[in-house]
């Protein structure tokens, strides 16, 4: 039976295949994207404190996406990699590369959790807290890390589970946690009265679900690929290889928290606990529509995976080509109709009617050039399906660290808090066009025999 399922990869027809593949996985990232979501939504509405404990809870969003980009380092490195080996046909090599990618996540998140226990106040201030929203970030953050672990195995190892052609058991895993968290959130903040502390009890509690559920499966019979002490034994080359594709989709995420900390720094500079807010409120939005895209992306990756190691190229290029399509369509879609309500949107998270008519100001400036960055968001992880990590990385590093963080630096000298707002789409364009000038340039040589042989 298992076997059928990563055949289907090789002989369905694209269109069914593609369905059956990324809808689960988009419904498993628009559940997983609750997480967050539903805690923010909560928290904003808190009587009395709904700002300020937003956007405190807001602030600790570079450390968490810190910790979730290690996760991504495993994840999203090896389970291309996994695929491909399958493939290729060789199970024990797949296994091998499952088995390292735990150990991995479990050292990921041992180390994490000290580090952020011992600094996590001085990082915060650093991230853009004030007095006023301080004490509200230290105690969701605090009880956040408790859970380390289950977040780096949860997220890390679910990529594995779609590698095999089982997206709708990796959307189960995802489904548990968010049904779990969305039901303890308003009991623990508003019945219990934790405020933030009981949203960020009800999401460790989640992620332990959703952790216990991947981690039984990877270890049961229904998995093609099975959690193997023996494969759990470090192999340098294979963690080189995880490494070496893991990189970029790790600093994707790891620059979203330096990004974080860059805009959340100067907003509080320039404009103060309100702009802080906006930027939380506007994150969320952006999550809230990239993470069906990603959960598209991410269902159909792993076809174009185990068909490249298989060595059918023009199935191959009907799978990209149908990816970038979709990703671009959906990007543009969903940016134009956040640009034409964003108080719509900014309602969903609060009440204070200043920090909404705010965010009606600036959303549309922040994600207008979200309406042609769909063609990256289909483009990164198409390099990735290839393992391709040089042009994968560059692209990463490109739009955040070389474009964002200089420009958000650069432009509030001249235009006050709102050049803040102006890097976003100025880097958004600029790194899809140059995505796709390399997309051009490169894929037809990716896609070839001599590319697959040097794969290891």
């Amino acid at each position: 039976m298992q076997q059928t399922r990563e055949e289907r990869m090789a002989t369905e027809g694209i269109g069914k295949l593609m369905l059956s593949m990324a809808i689960p996985s988009v419904i498993a990232q628009v559940i997983n994207i609750l997480y967050s979501i539903v805690d923010r939504i909560y928290i904003g509405h808190i009587e009395g404190v709904g700002m300020e404990a937003l956007t405190g809870v807001g602030v600790t969003f570079p450390i968490i996406t810190l910790i979730s980009a290690f996760s991504a380092f495993v994840g999203a490195g090896g389970a291309p990699l996994a695929a491909i080996w399958l493939g290729k046909g060789d199970r024990k090599r797949a296994e091998r590369i499952l088995g390292n990618g735990v150990s991995m996540l479990i050292f990921f998140s041992a180390v994490l959790m000290i580090f952020f226990y011992a600094f996590s106040r001085p990082l915060l201030y650093m991230f853009g807290a004030s007095d006023a929203t301080i004490s509200y970030a230290t105690d969701y953050i605090s009880i956040y890390l408790v859970g380390t672990i289950f977040v780096e195995l949860a997220l890390g190892l679910n990529t594995f589970i779609i590698s095999q052609g089982q997206s709708r058991t990796a959307m189960m895993a995802v489904l548990i946690g968010a049904a779990a968290n969305i039901i303890l959130d308003p009991i623990f903040i508003f019945v219990f009265h934790m405020g933030v502390k009981g949203a960020a009890r009800a999401t460790v509690i989640s992620q332990a679900l959703s952790a216990l559920w991947t981690v039984g499966f990877l270890m049961g019979k229904r998995s093609s690929l099975t959690i193997k002490r023996e494969a759990m034994k470090p192999d340098l080359q294979v963690i080189g290889s995880v490494m070496g594709l893991g990189i970029s989709p790790f600093i994707m995420r790891a620059t979203e928290s330096l990004i974080s900390i860059v805009l959340n720094h100067g907003l509080q500079k320039y404009g103060g606990d309100v702009y802080v807010g906006s930027l939380t409120i506007m994150q969320s939005v952006m999550q809230m529509y990239s993470a069906p895209l990603g959960g598209f992306t991410q269902g159909v990756q792993p076809v174009i995976s185990y068909n490249f190691g298989a060595g059918n190229f023009e199935r191959v290029k009907k799978l990209y080509r149908c990816m970038i399509t979709v990703s671009f369509l959906f990007a543009a879609g969903a940016t134009l109709l956040v640009m034409i309500f964003p108080g719509v949107f900014a309602g969903m998270f609060t009440n204070d009617p200043g920090l909404i008519a705010l965010v009606e100001k600036v959303m549309p400036i922040f994600m207008c050039g979200m309406l042609i960055f769909g063609l990256q968001q289909g483009i990164q992880p198409t390099f990735m399906a290839l393992g391709q990590a040089k042009i994968s990385l560059f692209i990463a590093t490109f739009r955040k660290v070389i474009l964002l963080v200089p420009l958000a630096l650069i432009l509030p000298l001249k235009f006050g808090v709102m050049g803040i707002y102006y890097a976003e789409p100025i880097s958004d364009i600029t790194s899809a066009t140059v995505a796709a000038i390399l997309f051009l340039k490169n894929i037809k040589k990716i896609v070839s025999r001599e590319t697959l042989e040097n794969i290891v």
